[in-house]
């Protein structure tokens, strides 16, 4: 049994929290917050010992950090060399800055510790299953996607303290849609261009939507909107790819269905899924992956550079 800490018992820990309790071989076994009546209430909830600094933290084999964006590349690389423990699961993004995501893996390495970011989107069966596709040549040559974000964060959402800053949000590329800037690296590998116009329409410190063309290595060119300014509610996730065999629309709720199929000599596969989660069941694989060891289905250190890359590039 894998015994977890939490660093961060704000929004996202809700989840990570029903996701380690889910999965069989992890167990959360102490929670830390710098408000210790945050950590206090939710360590009381799990029964579980709290502290109010990382430094504290002994007797665990993972952490998972996560505290407000800004604070991952100072927080992640403290605990490396602060404390005992091995690996340390990073909530994205792992910076806002390409200079410190280079520092933090620097001094991460330099500990001797394992770094583990967080892009659950990456194990969505959807996900997988195009990716796979992709690698196997039978859609041809690739030419164009099409990705478009188009949620909600109500103004509730922004008066949390650190929500809608430059110095701990970044945007919504950043803090909404970097899971999709993650999957176009995982999709097509090295980016090579990008240019976009961000739109400061909600009266905050930093984008609340982005609009970008992008090219990468392979050829591919494709646009990513995102925005958090949808009226009432999350309306839709969508991606559509081009390529010189078929055209794929996955959209829905996370991407959780295949809207449009036409793949020469391939019928639609039947994969269309429900979920009951906004953030999705991706946090469940990867404490699954975590519990079997399996570190290599994390993303690697080229795609994280690449992606915190374009997300700079698009956002200050």
């Amino acid at each position: 049994m894998k015994k977890i800490a939490l660093v961060g018992c704000g929004r996202i820990s809700k989840r990570h929290i029903e996701a380690i309790k889910e999965t069989p071989g992890v167990e959360i076994a102490l929670v830390c917050d710098i408000i210790e009546e945050r950590a206090k209430k939710t360590a009381a909830e799990l029964n579980v010992p709290y502290v109010t600094d990382y430094r504290d933290i002994k007797g665990v084999d993972i952490v998972s950090v996560l505290t407000p964006s800004g604070n991952h590349p100072e927080h992640v690389a403290e605990i490396a060399e602060s404390t005992d423990i091995p690996y340390i699961v990073c909530e994205k993004p792992l910076s806002l800055t390409v200079r410190e995501a280079h520092e933090v893996f620097s001094r991460v390495d330099k500990a001797g510790k394992i770094l583990l970011p967080v892009y659950q989107n990456r194990y969505n069966p959807l996900v997988i299953m195009l990716k796979e596709l992709i690698d196997s040549g039978k859609l041809g040559k690739l030419h164009q996607f099409i990705c478009n974000v188009i949620w909600n964060r109500n103004d509730a959402y922004f008066d949390i303290d650190w929500h809608g800053t430059r110095s701990l949000d970044g945007g919504v590329l950043y803090t909404q849609a970097s899971h999709y800037v993650d999957m176009v690296h995982y999709f097509f590998g090295e980016l090579v261009s990008a240019k976009g116009q961000g739109g400061l329409l909600r009266g905050l410190e930093v984008y609340d939507s982005v609009s970008s063309v992008m090219r990468f290595k392979s050829g591919v060119v494709g646009s990513l909107n995102a925005t958090v300014s949808a009226y009432e509610k999350n309306y839709e996730t969508e991606f559509t790819l081009i390529a010189e065999k078929g055209i794929i629309r996955l959209a829905g709720t996370n991407l959780n269905t295949i809207r449009h199929w036409n793949v020469e000599n391939m019928e639609k596969p039947d994969m269309d899924f429900t979920l009951d989660h906004v953030y999705g069941r991706g946090h469940n694989t990867m404490y699954e992956f975590i519990a079997k060891e399996k570190w290599d289905e994390f993303p690697s250190r080229e795609d994280i550079l690449s992606g915190v890359h374009l997300m700079e590039k698009l956002s200050y």
